[in-house]
């Protein structure tokens, strides 16, 4: 699928998401540094869940479902949902926010913590980024202690209901303290690295480490 990733996409959205790196687009120069604010600077927040991705909706569904995690770990595994499931189950409540300046308080999730899926396939001492793939091509990076924070997630459940295929089911991450496009929907691969490799936005003008506090939107 990801052969003909950028053949189908919209090449439109990237180039006007790439002019907003380009123009420091939203940027307001007040950092929260100190979170005083539950909105962090430059948000807004929303009640619905705008859905955003690249143009491509993959059709993935739980029987077809497969999560490979490798990489700098001592046992690699590739799961099937109901692998996924054996899991010890894990539920989180928090707010997210979107590089396009909206933010959604009390999304409640269900899953399988990032924590847990350490445990499982041991990550090595050389391990220091973690890289995801997407099954609609989509790439996208963090550090590993961000990862491996308590409430990261893999989530399959939001707000008591599977997670519906435009926002990213059966399975997407979910990395509450960055902003959201850091949060690979259709997750099909989980990979740690020694090294960094930054991902899609990342490599057209997006920052690196997305805070959204410190307003790192682009770098």
């Amino acid at each position: 699928m990801a052969d003909g990733f950028s053949g189908k996409i919209k090449e439109k959205l990237i180039e006007a998401k790439q002019k907003w790196a380009e123009n420091g687009r939203l940027l307001t120069g007040q950092a929260d540094h100190a979170h005083e604010n539950r909105l962090p600077p430059g948000q807004r927040e929303v009640k619905d869940w705008p859905v955003l991705d690249l143009g491509i909706t993959p059709h993935v569904g739980t029987d077809d479902f497969r999560l490979t995690i490798d990489g700098e770990v001592e046992n690699p595994v590739t799961l099937d949902f109901g692998q996924l499931l054996d899991l010890p189950p894990f539920m989180a409540k928090n707010d997210i926010h979107c590089v396009t300046s909206w933010s959604r308080y009390d999304n409640h999730w269900q899953g399988v913590s990032a924590l847990s899926l350490a445990d499982l396939v041991k990550p090595t001492s050389d391990a220091r980024h973690v890289l995801f793939t997407a099954h609609d091509g989509y790439t996208t990076n963090v550090r590993i202690d961000q990862f491996l924070d308590d409430d990261v997630l893999l989530a399959h459940h939001w707000e008591d209901a599977p997670l519906t295929e435009e926002h990213g089911g059966p399975v997407r991450v979910i990395i509450p303290k960055l902003y959201f496009w850091k949060s690979a929907k259709w997750v099909r691969q989980i990979t740690f690295s020694k090294t960094d490799k930054p991902g899609f936005w990342e490599v057209r003008g997006y920052h690196n480490n997305a805070d959204p506090w410190t307003e790192e939107r682009y770098g």
